[in-house]
């Protein structure tokens, strides 16, 4: 039975085409996300480890190895099982500093271009075994299935089709650092499509070949121990060498680590793929022994290695054929396609830009987009060219071996990443190299050049896979690149680049950065530095895709968020170009300041983020010191009075709760600012403070929305034989309420000491007064004058009300102001406001001012009606004084509950504010000399507490012009009783 050459060709592309149909709607958004992203299809992409050597070469190393073939399965599914001590570090490692290939970990980690360019030759030296092994099978199937069909040119044109199809699924975007998402959905559909395959031709080869389990179990009993090698004993060396490798293959392989990290969203898919790989590879696997055992059965056609379309073929079952071929065609596919993917980044990123940037181009996403397609098609041509060199000669067991084997020697590299801070670039690159030079002399050459490079030696004439020799040779090289690593890295410096990347790395170790100012101080200057070696577009695009990323504002200038800005940068440009390239640009256009002798402090805030991410994963006595920091952290948060801490450079590294409330600035808009860069007036009170020498300031004045407040600061260096870094500690405390409490204090003093000279000179005045009043008596009783009646009488009421007055400062000098009348009567306010006017307008210095009493003629208090009068003669007078010639003041009265408030307003030029304060004092008058003696207001408002009411001063009245005062009385209204009403009523 064969096939014809282009129903193969047309079948192929069909399922191609049906693949990138997949990735194509997957993009465009058809495929629902919540397929795209299931950890189900993270697992299944994870599938593309079984490649052309799972579908054919599997049954080969059965042939051989009996059940030895398992440990092509067995040794991925370790690495899986410890994905959380393994993988999730090496996860966690790419996704924070975007690292998409081993070679970018590797120059991250050993901080050396030259260790990435190492790695990614040796990747393309071992991957192109594997490649060519892909290429080799699909031209053997396709020989296999339609006889005479040259090899050669088979395989020429499946590279022909791998590089379009290789184009169409990953090389495509031009936004750097997205998943491809279609890359990955269509991955996991050809891993179902090789399962299903695998699992219909085991079936067949069960159900029909054998008629089932048991006719099956009954040929293995008297057959199967003489052609099978699954009686065999398992030699040691052999399958502990395929173990290794295998498990070296999931951190190294590059299809591998690009499903595994680059294009993996979620951390907690790993954790479902250490148990999920390992079923599929179960599944996957089970099949190859029946499939062996029916070929042996069948006396297939085919080489073992082939048995999968052995047995349909001798089975004459063209349907059962055209499954296998497109399992095999897809298990061989998706390997190319993801594994030239990953390498093309890597030579991109280590061999063309560290030799030709993309300076001067207007496009760099483009420009790279186009690169990395050509070098697709380089790499497929050289696994073509092996392909023409082993293809004849070499099997698909030993190809496989010979790839997994060399990529084994970055095994130790990769471990020294996550638990070996030790390790240097030094120890590394001499280690590699040693492990690659010893495989390629053993194991390679014999390849190339047809002999043994250990013949020299007399050590092995022999290399084959029957003498299972390889398998020395491995653990020989390995062994040579692990000692000569260790050795190096001791005896070798390293540098403090190192360090610092062995610290971001290490599991156990938190980063440690320095504080450090930028060059750069806000990220428009970010845009400016970067348009050098970006170009303007690039440059706005890569500084606001970081600021979106880290959501800070588009015009920053913080030094702790430009640093977060910088690193961030880096990182996108490491997912962009390789790391190498990012710290290059970010180093030579986004430098640091010269720091000063001290050195700079650590990044507080960047520990505490550290810190926060790192709580879930500690453990024992680290978890309680953490628990310990949190509380710390939250009593500064907590603690009542104002406070934040500064570094060594003024920085603000914590700034509490009190601090936000007293300053109205919260800690998210301030912390990692410089001091000096805080709202006014904040900054130029903590700024100077903290440049000064004094410990300790009292009372310092600043003025808040026009009031003024006083605060006492108080600071004290951080220092100490645990902190070496220096900075301090600010406290502030809002003393405005005592302030005006000793102010007030110190008024009412002022005015008892008043009071009391006041007292002395009312006794002494009291006696002319009381002569003056004696001689109006005396008038009284010689005249019967009527207009000398009234005169004395109204000398007589002057003299009793400044009686009244001089009382009034006696009871000021005894009890303060709070002496208490000694009349508690109902006092029309009415008739007090109307007798002031009388009495003001006998003095003849009216000024054409006009009165309006408005008040209601009910309007009644309780108080001394006498010394109510006062009050409004007071008031008046000093109103009229204000007064411009014409012009009217206005006394209004209501009622408000229980109290009663009477408004005297004028049209005067109205009070400074700066005198507001001081109007009351005595003795305290804004009136020219000898026009005033500034005791009326204060009596004014001694009489008015003497009331139990309130006095408050309105200036200006008016705020459109600026103009007039009021002055607004509260006194105790009068609430009519029973008694009362039944006097009126008589």
């Amino acid at each position: 039975m064969s096939f014809n050459l282009i129903q193969l060709f047309l079948i192929g592309i069909t399922y191609l085409l049906l693949l990138f149909g997949i990735a194509w709607a997957t993009d465009k958004g058809f495929v629902p996300k919540r397929i795209v992203r299931h950890p189900v299809t993270y697992v299944l992409s994870l599938g593309v480890y079984a490649s052309a050597w799972a579908f054919y070469g599997s049954v080969g190393l059965a042939y051989e190895f009996g059940y030895g073939f398992l440990a092509y399965y067995l040794g991925v599914c370790g690495a899986f099982l410890l994905a959380p001590v393994l993988m999730l570090p090496i996860l966690r490692i790419t996704r924070a500093y975007q690292l998409s290939s081993l070679a970018d970990l590797f120059a991250f980690r050993y901080r050396s271009q030259f260790a990435g360019t190492l790695v990614t030759l040796f990747t393309l030296m071992g991957t192109l075994a594997l490649l060519s092994l892909q290429i080799q099978a699909v031209a053997n199937s396709i020989q296999i299935l339609a006889p005479g069909a040259p090899p050669n040119l088979l395989g020429f044109a499946f590279c022909l089709v791998m590089i379009a199809f290789a184009f169409l699924f990953g090389a495509r975007g031009n936004i750097p650092g997205e998943n491809n998402d279609g890359l990955v959905v269509s991955i996991a559909f050809e891993s179902i499509v090789k399962l299903v395959a695998l699992l219909a031709i085991g079936y067949y080869s069960v159900s029909e070949v054998f008629g089932g389990f048991s006719a099956l179990n009954e040929w293995l009993q008297t057959q199967g121990p003489r052609v099978t090698a699954f009686e065999q004993t398992i030699d040691d060396g052999p399958w502990r060498a395929l173990l290794l490798i295998f498990f070296a293959s999931a951190l190294v392989m590059p299809h591998m680590f690009h499903m595994s990290f680059t294009e993996n969203q979620n951390p907690q898919n790993l954790f479902k793929a250490s148990w999920g790989l390992p079923l599929y590879l179960l599944l996957i696997s089970l099949p190859i022994p029946p499939i062996l055992w029916a070929g042996i059965n069948l006396n297939a056609s085919t080489v073992p290695e082939y048995y999968t379309l052995g047995v349909s073929l001798s089975a004459d079952t063209p349907a059962l054929s055209i499954v296998a071929f497109i399992g095999g065609l897809s298990a061989a596919s998706g390997m190319i396609i993801v594994t030239t993917l990953a390498l093309a980044g890597m030579v991109l990123n280590h061999f063309v830009l560290p030799v030709y940037p993309p300076r001067g181009t207007d496009n760099i996403y483009s420009w790279l987009k186009w690169v990395k397609r050509g070098l697709i098609a380089l790499i497929i041509f050289l696994s073509y060219i092996f392909y023409l060199i082993t293809s004849h000669s070499v099997s698909l067991s030993l190809l496989g071996i010979l790839a997994f084997s060399a990529m084994l020697q970055l095994l130790p590299g990769v471990l020294a990443v996550l638990y070996w801070p030790i390790g240097n670039r030094n120890g590394v690159i001499s280690g590699m190299i040693t492990g690659i030079i010893i495989w390629g002399f053993t194991m390679l050459s014999p390849l190339l050049f047809g002999y043994d490079a250990t013949d020299l030696l007399g050590v092995l004439t022999d290399y084959s896979l029957e003498r299972d020799h390889w398998h020395i040779y491995t653990f020989f090289a390995l062994t040579a690149n692990v000692t000569v690593f260790v050795l190096v890295s001791m005896l070798t410096e390293t540098s403090r680049a190192e360090e610092a990347a062995a610290q971001a790395c290490s599991v156990d170790t938190l980063s440690r950065p320095q504080r450090r100012e930028l060059v750069a101080s806000s990220s428009g200057e970010f845009k400016e530095c970067l348009s050098k070696p970006l170009g303007a577009h690039v440059a706005n695009r890569e500084v606001e895709r970081a600021l979106s990323e880290l959501k800070l504002p588009a015009i920053e200038y913080r030094p702790y968020a430009l640093r977060r800005l910088r690193d961030q940068i880096e990182v996108n440009l490491s997912g962009l170009m390789g790391p190498s390239i990012a710290q290059d640009i970010v180093k030579q256009n986004l430098s640091y300041k010269q720091t000063t002798p001290s050195g700079a402090g650590q990044d507080i805030h960047y520990v505490e983020r550290s810190l926060e991410d790192y709580q879930s994963r500690l453990t024992g006595l680290a978890a309680e010191l953490d628990s310990l920091r949190r509380y710390h952290r939250q009593t500064l948060q907590n603690l009542p009075i104002a406070a934040c801490s500064l570094g060594h450079d003024l920085e603000i590294l914590m700034w509490n709760q009190a601090m936000s409330m007293l300053t109205d600035v919260s800690s998210d808009q301030v912390i990692g600012s410089n001091l000096s860069a805080i709202p006014h007036p904040w900054a130029g009170l903590l700024n100077d403070f903290a440049q000064v020498d004094q410990a300790h300031l009292h009372k310092k004045r600043i003025d808040l929305e026009g009031q003024p407040h006083w605060f006492n600061l108080h600071k004290s260096l951080i220092a100490g034989p645990q902190n070496s870094e220096g900075g301090l500690v600010i406290l502030l405390e809002d003393q405005t309420e005592n302030q005006l409490l000793e102010e007030k204090l110190i008024h009412s003093s002022r005015l008892a000491s008043v009071g009391r000279f006041a007292a002395g000179v009312a006794h002494e005045i009291g006696n002319p007064v009381t002569g003056i009043a004696c001689l109006a008596q005396n008038m009284k009783l010689e005249t019967d004058d009527k207009e000398m009646l009234t005169t004395a009488q109204q000398i007589i009421d002057q003299t009793k009300r400044i009686s009244n007055i001089l009382q009034s400062l006696m009871n000021f000098s005894r009890s303060g102001n709070h002496s208490q009348s000694s009349v508690h009567e109902p006092a029309n306010i009415n008739r007090c406001i109307q007798e002031a006017i009388n009495l003001l307008s006998l003095s003849g210095l009216t000024n054409d001012i006009g009165y309006h009493n408005e008040c209601d003629e009910s309007l009644t208090v309780i108080g001394d009606e006498q010394r109510l009068v006062q009050v409004f003669i007071n008031l008046l007078s000093n109103a009229r004084d204000a007064s411009p010639a014409g012009s009217v003041i206005k006394i209004t009265g209501k009622v408000d509950g229980y109290s009663v408030i009477i408004d005297v307003s004028d049209q005067g030029g109205g009070i400074p504010k700066d005198q507001l304060d001081h109007i009351f004092e005595p003795f305290y008058t804004t009136k020219d000399p000898n026009k005033g003696t500034g005791l009326g207001l204060s009596l004014v408002y001694s009489i008015i507490e003497e009331h139990y009411g309130q006095i408050q001063v309105i200036s200006p009245a008016d705020r459109q012009t600026g103009k007039g005062t009021t002055v607004r009385l509260s006194l105790p209204a009068h609430q009519p009783t029973n008694d009362d009403t039944d006097k009126s009523a008589l």
